[in-house]
């Protein structure tokens, strides 16, 4: 069986749980599959032979709309997938490409959803018109798609709910996973020492892109008022627009000015030195107003630290509320709600509301669950021992490439 993996990220440019979701399912499915990778990028003759083939925007739209260049980069990766018996996209980003290969190639298209366009309305800020396009990609390729794979259960039903005229039987969900030996506790200290932390100190941690969705500006408004003993560390880059850029950077600056021990990494760090900032972190923030999953809190409880998220999505099913970390509703408090989503459309945020309450009341819900983590390092080592293993026993890649290679064939027997 050929497969065709259709991504934009595939290391070394991985920014976003996407990217690093491709990066460890390719990984663990080359044994299974005979699987070749389509990615943005630089094309190299070497990767051609080592089953990884990089496909760059067209010159001709440099400067063009961002929907534009990628859906040149789709079109590149639909010529290039002759061949192949079966083609999965992810994200919007490659959704076409699967779609137009089905079309042209006569081969089945599978499709993960890790976000969906109709629940991200603040992408319109970072695309323009371009939103409008991404939107009818996905809805075109979602559609024709002979089997959708989501990320988490709340995925699932939130791409029944944006998507009626799929068929039920077509979603399927296959959790992402986590890769427990690289993302394991680290003793070491080195970069710690090396970013300036203070070692006396607890600290606060989060990492994410700078994005609507990641919620950092709730963050970094509820800072203000955590326990000041703590130190806040943010590994966050890659701003979504020059907007949510200037905004971040206005409220970093507020917050230094009202607190020290405030730290900002804006690059990307390697792997090796996130995970011993997750090691030693004393709580892992994670304040998404929108998020399938979150491939960011496996990647803390699998390094032993407790969590403290929002409950929007996905998460519930991989934070457990009270055991491995504390879970925080959007309206600040906790109710039967655990999508996130009682009263709201699709695509509404509830800190979009006129009155302003719910933002506040979300803000001072992360500042009460991130004081109770950190007054108590007893009860916060014991989360973090059982959120290990919870990603051990419950998260690991080997299974979730058993499983989506068991849904390829599943489908080529239906072809």
């Amino acid at each position: 069986m050929r497969v065709g993996l259709l991504t934009r990220e595939y290391p070394p440019d991985v920014y976003g749980g996407a990217g690093v979701h491709v990066e460890f399912l390719a990984r663990e499915l080359r044994p299974l599959v005979d699987l070749e990778v389509h990615c943005w990028g630089e094309a190299s003759s070497a990767e051609r032979t080592s089953g990884v083939v990089r496909h760059r925007p067209w010159p001709v739209l440099d400067g063009a709309n961002d929907a534009l260049r990628t859906f040149s980069v789709d079109l590149a990766m639909t010529a290039a997938t002759e061949g192949c018996d079966l083609l999965h996209s992810h994200t919007w980003y490659a959704n076409l490409a699967g779609h137009l290969g089905k079309l042209l190639h006569g081969v089945p298209h599978v499709l993960t959803a890790h976000s969906l366009e109709p629940l991200r309305p603040w992408k319109a800020e970072q695309l323009g018109g371009g939103y409008a396009l991404s939107s009818w990609a996905e809805r075109t390729a979602m559609e024709a798609a002979d089997a959708v794979v989501a990320v988490s259960g709340a995925m699932r039903a939130d791409i029944l709910g944006c998507y009626p005229d799929l068929d039920p039987a077509r979603v399927h969900v296959i959790h992402n996973g986590i890769d427990t030996a690289l993302y394991r506790p680290d003793p070491k200290t080195d970069v710690l020492t090396r970013i300036g932390l203070d070692p006396d100190r607890p600290y606060v941690l989060f990492v994410g892109r700078i994005t609507r969705q990641k919620g950092v500006p709730h963050l970094l408004r509820a800072a203000r008022d955590i326990d000041p003993a703590a130190q806040v560390v943010l590994c966050a880059g890659a701003p979504d627009t020059p907007e949510i850029d200037r905004e971040f950077r206005d409220l970093f600056r507020e917050l230094s000015q009202v607190r020290d021990g405030v730290h900002w990494i804006p690059q990307m760090l390697p792997r090796p030195d996130v995970v011993q900032l997750l090691t030693h972190a004393a709580v892992f923030v994670c304040p998404s107003v929108y998020e399938p999953l979150g491939i960011v809190n496996l990647e803390a409880m699998a390094c032993g630290t407790p969590v403290v998220a929002s409950r929007v999505g996905g998460i519930p099913e991989v934070v457990d509320d009270g055991r491995t970390g504390i879970l925080v509703d959007l309206d600040g408090g906790r109710d039967e709600d655990p999508g996130g989503s009682r009263d709201r459309g699709p695509g509404e945020r509830r800190d979009e509301r006129k009155d302003g309450g719910p933002q506040e009341a979300f803000e001072a819900g992360l500042v009460r669950a991130l004081d109770a983590v950190l007054a108590d390092p007893v009860a916060a080592r014991r989360m973090g021992e059982a959120g290990r293993l919870r990603a051990v026993a419950e998260f690991g890649w080997d299974a979730v490439a058993r499983r989506t290679a068991g849904l390829y064939e599943e489908i080529l027997g239906q072809a």
